[in-house]
């Protein structure tokens, strides 16, 4: 079928990356829970779509009958070029990988993202957010999506990586490139491409003259009595780069997005602060930014549903968050909801390493555009747009304020 073809059935032929899938999915995973709760489409290969929180957790948990080798919810259609599966032949641990190594690696990552590295990034962020925010237009207009979201986490993690924030811009090109273009090949190859020319060059540089980074830490590292293989740190490398960024400057779009059409979520804010911690996990329960992949490891029924060696699962995180029969008025947005075990981060041994570091870039952001623009609102006859597919969040987001 051609992936231009409108979607008529949502239960037997959806498509992620369908206009009013990415614009507005939630009536859709609303549908699907009441009459198919798993969904199937043959575009692109044999997928499922799962929308219920039982499901997708108890997916998630199942790492016995779906694997993490293939994460990406649209799969590439041709094969990695040679430098790549030279270079990247685990892909991009622990994200991509399958106990042990995924064990191991996660490991590694773990105490770069603690409750107590983060506090150290904070002032950055801090920062990197009132810069933005002087730099709009005096006029009272900006773009709340690509002058403000997307300027902040891309250079925390070139802090994390100890690379060049000038460089910041390349490497969302980079990012964009391999998530958001999902049926562009050319575009999504020469994205990783980018990524990994560049981490190859900083890594020898590494070799030479360690830093205080991540980079140099993990080049460093003994695992068994060995050093982690090259290739390995370019992959954790190439991941802390992607995960990190479009994720987290997705969720504070959208919370933005949020903020501006609810006023009264906005004086909530203002005149109760201490229900900001609630408010924080409230809007990233409501908007969920990532569905990751898994693939079927043998045949295996779940829930009535026949799926088959090699099909794929897109566990549906976002539409979990949404499911009323975990979340009560799970269609509105509660900022001090007290009960809320959402799965935004994921669930199992995947789930996000980089959690705290998204939290608090989320909260840091959202409290230094309120002190600065309590005041604000979808531009008048200008449109909001929206990515999606792996990763769902406003990529313009035209704004006003006094």
């Amino acid at each position: 079928m051609p992936r231009t073809a409108p979607v008529t059935r949502w239960d037997t032929d959806f498509d992620v990356l369908d206009p009013e899938y990415i614009s507005n999915p939630f009536e859709i995973w609303d549908e699907l829970r009441q009459g198919c709760p798993i969904a199937h489409t043959d575009r692109r290969g044999s997928n499922w779509l799962p929308t219920r929180y039982a499901d997708v957790t108890a997916i998630a948990h199942d790492i016995e009958h779906f694997s993490s080798l293939e994460v990406g919810v649209i799969p590439f259609d041709g094969e990695p070029t040679e430098e790549q599966d030279r270079v990247l032949p685990y892909g991009l641990p622990p994200i991509s990988a399958d106990p042990p190594l995924h064990t191991w690696t996660r490991r590694l990552l773990l105490p770069w993202f603690s409750h107590r590295r983060v506090e150290g990034y904070e002032e950055l962020t801090r920062e990197l957010c009132r810069s933005a925010i002087a730099g709009f237009d005096a006029g009272g207009r900006a773009d709340a999506a690509e002058e403000y979201a997307q300027q902040i986490p891309v250079r925390v993690i070139a802090q994390v990586l100890g690379v060049p924030i000038e460089l910041a811009d390349t490497f969302t090109g980079w990012v964009r490139d391999v998530l958001e273009f999902a049926d562009d090949e050319e575009r999504r190859f020469r994205g990783m491409e980018g990524l990994i020319k560049y981490f190859l060059v900083e890594l020898e540089e590494r070799k030479k003259n360690p830093g205080t980074d991540l980079l140099s830490e993990l080049l460093h590292t003994e695992v068994d009595g060995a050093l982690v293989e090259e290739s390995l740190v370019l992959g954790v490398a190439a991941l802390v780069l992607i995960a990190g960024i479009d994720t987290t400057w997705s969720a504070i779009g959208s919370s933005l997005w949020h903020l501006a059409t609810h006023p009264e979520d906005r004086k909530r804010l203002a005149e109760e602060p201490e229900i900001w911690p609630l408010a924080i996990e409230e809007l990233l329960r409501a908007y969920s930014p990532v569905t990751m992949g898994r693939l079927v490891t043998s045949d295996v029924e779940f829930a009535g549903c026949p799926m088959k060696e090699g099909d794929h699962v897109l566990l549906n995180f976002p539409a979990a968050n949404r499911d009323p029969e975990t979340f009560e008025d799970a269609e509105e947005v509660i900022l001090d909801r007290a009960h809320n075990r959402h799965v935004a981060f994921g669930s199992g041994i995947h789930r996000c390493a980089g959690s705290n570091l998204a939290r608090m870039e989320l909260r840091v952001a959202l409290e230094e555009w309120m002190k600065a623009i309590p005041e604000f609102r979808i531009a008048e006859g200008e449109e909001v747009t929206w990515a999606g597919g792996q990763v769902r969040g406003p990529r313009r987001l035209p704004v006003v304020f006094p």
